[in-house]
C-alpha cells in the first residue's frame, strides 16, 4: 500500500495487470485446430475439385468409357443384337489382310494430301495479304471465315450439284474450254478431287485466321531490318515471316491432318446413294466411312471397333511428330 502511494506521488503509472487467460470472458478464441480452421482447409482444398468435377464426370461418362468399351469390343467377335464372343486379335489381323481396310486407308491419306496442303499455302497467302492495311479488312477478315460457319451438308450438296457429271456448271465450264466433261462421281481421282475442293473451301478461311494473328505478333522491328538491308515483300515473307510462325504452322498441319483422318461427312454426302460405301467402286471411302459402314450397315461391331482403335493409334502417332518436331524446334531456338 505504502509502495503504490509513492509511486503514485512520483508520477508512476501503476503496474499493469496480468493478461487474462485464454479461457476467461474477455481472450475467448477458437483454438487452433477447430472446426472453423478445419472447414477453411476443407474449403480451399476441396473446393477446386468440386469445380472440375463435372468436366471429368462428364469425361468419363462421354469419353473414357466409350474408349475403353470400344476397346474390348475390338477384341471380340459382335454382332448387332448378339453377345459377344471372345477372338483376341483378330479383328486387328483380319484389317491387315482386307483389301477394303487398306484401299480406305490409301483414299484417307491421298485425300488429306490433296486437300491439306493447297488449303495452308492458301490460307498462309490470304493471312500475309490482310496482314497489310487494306480497305475493308474487317470485311474480308469476316467473309473469309463465312464458309467455316456453313454447315457441311449444306456446302456438300451445292458442291455435289456444282461437280455433277450431267448438269453441273464445273463441267459445264470445262466442256465450253474445250476440255470435255469429268465423271466427278464414278472416277477415283476426280472424286477425290472434287471432296477435297469442299474441305479446302471450308477450312481455307479458318486456317488464315490463325495465320494472321500469328502474323500480327511477329515484332515490326524485323521487317524494319529487312527493310534497311533491302529486302523485299516477298523475301521479308519468306525469311522473316515463315519462320516467325513456324510453330503455328506446325499446329494448323497437325490439327488439319487429325481432320482428314477423321473425315466423314463430305464423302458421304457427296456420293449420295452409294455414300457409305464411298463410291460405286469404293473410289473415296475414308476409314471413317468403313467404320461406319461395318458397324452400321454389316453389323460387325467388333470390326468397326478395331477400325476405331487403329484411327486412335493413328492420331497418337500424329501427336507423338508433333510433340518431337517442337520439342527439336525448342532446342534449336534454345541453342
Amino acid at each position: 500500500m505504502a509502495t503504490s502511494l509513492r509511486a503514485k506521488r512520483a508520477g508512476s503509472p501503476p503496474p499493469a495487470a496480468p493478461p487474462s487467460s485464454p479461457g476467461g470472458p474477455r481472450g475467448r478464441r477458437a483454438a487452433p485446430g477447430g472446426w472453423r480452421s478445419a472447414l477453411y482447409r476443407w474449403d480451399v482444398k476441396a473446393i477446386p475439385y468440386v469445380f472440375v468435377a463435372p468436366f471429368f464426370l462428364t469425361f468419363a461418362a462421354f469419353g473414357l468409357f466409350p474408349l475403353l468399351y470400344t476397346g474390348w469390343l475390338s477384341l471380340n467377335r459382335v454382332e448387332l443384337g448378339g453377345d459377344p464372343t471372345w477372338k483376341g486379335l483378330e479383328n486387328y489381323t483380319d484389317l491387315a489382310t482386307s483389301e477394303f481396310f487398306w484401299n480406305a486407308l490409301f483414299n484417307t491419306f491421298t485425300i488429306g494430301v490433296i486437300s491439306t496442303v493447297p488449303q495452308l499455302l492458301m490460307a498462309l497467302g490470304l493471312a500475309h495479304l490482310l496482314n497489310y492495311r487494306l480497305r475493308g479488312r474487317g470485311f474480308f477478315r469476316v467473309a473469309i471465315l463465312a464458309p467455316y460457319a456453313t454447315s457441311i451438308a449444306a456446302a456438300t450438296l451445292v458442291f455435289a450439284q456444282l461437280f455433277n457429271t450431267d448438269y453441273g456448271m464445273i463441267n459445264g465450264i470445262l466442256d465450253w474450254t474445250g476440255i470435255g466433261p469429268v465423271d466427278w462421281e464414278s472416277s477415283k481421282w476426280p472424286a477425290q478431287i472434287a471432296i477435297s475442293v469442299i474441305v479446302t473451301w471450308r477450312w481455307t478461311g479458318y486456317n488464315a485466321l490463325i495465320y494472321l494473328a500469328a502474323m500480327q505478333a511477329v515484332p515490326q522491328d524485323l521487317y524494319e531490318a529487312a527493310s534497311l538491308d533491302g529486302a523485299s515483300r516477298w523475301r521479308q515473307f519468306l525469311s522473316v515471316t515463315i519462320p516467325s510462325i513456324r510453330p503455328t504452322i506446325l499446329f494448323t498441319v497437325i490439327v488439319s491432318t487429325i481432320g482428314a483422318t477423321q473425315l466423314f461427312g463430305e464423302p458421304m454426302l457427296f456420293g449420295g446413294s452409294v455414300g457409305i460405301s464411298g463410291g460405286s467402286g469404293n473410289q473415296f471411302q475414308t476409314l471413317s466411312l468403313l467404320m461406319y459402314e461395318k458397324g452400321w450397315v454389316t453389323g460387325a461391331l467388333g470390326q468397326a471397333s478395331a477400325i476405331a482403335w487403329v484411327m486412335l493409334l493413328l492420331l497418337l502417332l500424329i501427336g507423338g511428330v508433333q510433340a518431337l518436331v517442337s520439342r527439336r524446334n525448342r532446342t534449336k531456338l534454345g541453342g
